[in-house]
């Protein structure tokens, strides 16, 4: 429940703190009063949208606080889900709004984002204005009612998951029809394909090693060159290293006895020495093994020149991408063969997901249509007394295809009186019969749904007298069954019937032209209730008439 509202600085309010109450709240006001400024500012805490020009003409911000008190609405869990500290009896959600354009969102001082606040709002406040009359002849919306009134949720949400596992399968089954076609038109270049690639033999590693044998071959002289100058340096008889190094070794360890640190340089060199021995080993080994054979170079050259072309021409950047491609080519060839066997399969576990899906939504049909007998009923006892003796209302229900929503086409039919037939309620129903509608539906579905708090925007329109004292009947006895029910009215039956009464005011002020709501006391209301009758010249009829609706003994 709303017990709270705080704003400041929105639009044309500079600050508003006020309390609302259980029961039957009426908001009243001249038109521009700023009645749907206060509905645009608990819009903002529901997770609408905001824009940096509703901030006061100024302001470089604006705050609009709630506190509501969440004792009914069994919301614990959400607020453990999203880490939020949890109050049933005060939680408060806080919007802020700034001009340089950021916004940010607050429920009992824990940041939030604003599709969050959206979640919490939805669970928290139903907001009826007239714009949502034009939903009465969406399908989606007339569904929405239905499975509500049928508590049909749970078997949609099962319907759904199975209705989302046989699209998937079904949207696989085309992909490989798809597939496999092209796949065919293509066969015999994909054939030759594969087989230019089988028959390329790719192995990988191969052209690296190629590579580095075709660079060596093509600088064997120089290497022999190389080799045999190392070679010589090393071993070469008087001059070379090791000739050398033995010949410090010897002079070296024939002092070793009485210049004992010789020793370790003795020892030392004798490591180079071996170390040394193996490299010329190695040198001579290579040596050897280099030898110019221009039919093996010419053979390097052309396979390596094989691999290149078929590089270039299957767009890779190594032997290992061609083998990977030939590998793809001989999977799609074996999705060839295979295609009839593996699309049996796709279409066996598609009918069975149908079938199963079907089920689902046979059960759900039969839900809607037990709803759709009790809405009749009820929107026939509902809509009599208002106004409507000779009403007819019909759930139309036809089956279609399976769907997201389930296999059920609606359509809500309506008829004012007998001569006139059944027919789509968008299409025939007057503005206040659609709002008298819209209201017998909000009384169904809130007595389903135990929405604590509703607010009606205006849902009199097309209405007056008699019928407008009814439909406030309707809200008055939705808010004594421990609801919060706020109408904003322009209509003196309906705010005579409120047991909280607010009225909406425009001032001029020196920073302008400001807003107001205000609690009205009883002598207040009276006044009120009377200038609604009258207009702005009170009478004392009026003032009668004002006291007769609100049943005030003179």
């Amino acid at each position: 429940m709303l017990k709270q509202l705080y704003i400041k600085n929105f639009t044309l309010i500079d600050e508003l703190d006020i309390e609302f109450h259980t029961g039957f709240s009426v908001i009243t006001g001249e038109t521009g009063a700023g009645k749907s400024i206060i509905l645009g500012a608990i819009g903002l805490l529901l997770g609408q949208r905001a824009d940096s020009k509703t901030i006061k003409q100024g302001a470089d911000r604006c705050i609009i606080e709630a506190h509501f008190d969440l004792s009914r609405y069994s919301l614990q869990n959400f607020f453990t889900d999203n880490d939020i500290d949890y109050d049933a009896t005060d939680c408060i959600i806080r919007r802020e709004l700034t001009s340089a354009g950021k916004s940010r969102a607050f429920v009992n001082d824990t940041p939030v984002s604003l599709a969050m606040l959206k979640e919490l709002g939805d669970m928290l406040v139903d907001v009826h204005s007239q714009h949502q009359n034009l939903l009465l002849g969406k399908q989606d919306f007339q569904l929405e009612v239905i499975d509500t009134l049928a508590n049909a949720h749970e078997a949609l949400n099962t319907y759904q998951q199975s209705f989302t596992s046989y699209h998937d399968k079904q949207r696989e089954l085309e992909q490989m029809q798809q597939e496999i076609e092209r796949n065919r038109q293509n066969q015999d270049f994909l054939q030759f394909q594969y087989d230019e690639l089988t028959n390329a033999q790719l192995a990988a590693g191969e052209q690296e090693e190629l590579e580095q044998t075709h660079e060596t071959m093509a600088h064997s002289e120089d290497i022999k060159t190389a080799l045999y100058e190392a070679q010589t340096h090393l071993t070469a008889d008087e001059q070379g290293i090791l000739p050398q190094l033995r010949k410090s070794i010897s002079a070296l360890s024939s002092i070793a006895k009485v210049y004992s640190t010789t020793t370790d340089w003795v020892e030392r060199l004798e490591s180079c020495q071996i170390e040394l021995k193996d490299i010329a080993q190695d040198v001579d080994d290579h040596l050897e093994r280099i030898d110019f054979d221009p039919q093996e170079l010419e053979r390097i050259s052309e396979r390596l020149d094989r691999l290149y072309d078929l590089e270039k021409k299957y767009h890779a950047e190594s032997v290992s991408e061609l083998i990977q491609q030939r590998d793809l080519l001989k999977q799609q060839l074996s999705q060839m063969e295979n295609s009839d066997e593996a699309l049996s399969v796709l279409r066996t576990e598609l009918s069975a997901l149908q079938e199963q899906c079907q089920k689902q939504a046979d059960r759900l049909t039969k839900m809607r249509q037990q709803s759709a007998k009790q809405i009749e009923r009820q929107m026939t006892e509902r809509l009599v007394p208002l106004g409507m003796p000779h009403v007819r209302f019909e759930v139309h229900m036809e089956k279609g295809e399976l769907r997201r929503d389930g296999q059920d086409n609606i359509s809500f039919l309506f008829s004012a009186n007998t001569s006139s037939p059944l027919q789509p309620i968008s299409q025939v129903a007057s503005g206040g019969e659609i709002a008298r509608v819209m209201l017998a539906l909000k009384a169904m579905i809130s007595g389903a749904v135990k929405l604590p708090t509703i607010i009606f925007d205006e849902i009199d329109t097309g209405v007056s007298g008699k019928i407008a004292e009814r439909m406030a009947d309707i809200m008055r006895e939705m808010g004594n069954q421990d609801r919060q029910v706020i109408s904003i009215t322009h209509l003196p039956q309906i705010a005579a019937l409120g047991t909280t009464h607010y009225r909406v005011s425009k001032q001029e002020s020196a920073s302008g032209t400001i807003s107001r709501m205000q609690l009205l006391s009883p002598e207040e209301r009276i006044h009120e209730i009377a200038q609604m009758l009258s207009g702005s010249d009170v009478s004392a009829a009026a003032i009668e008439n004002a006291k007769e609706l609100l049943k005030v003994e003179n």
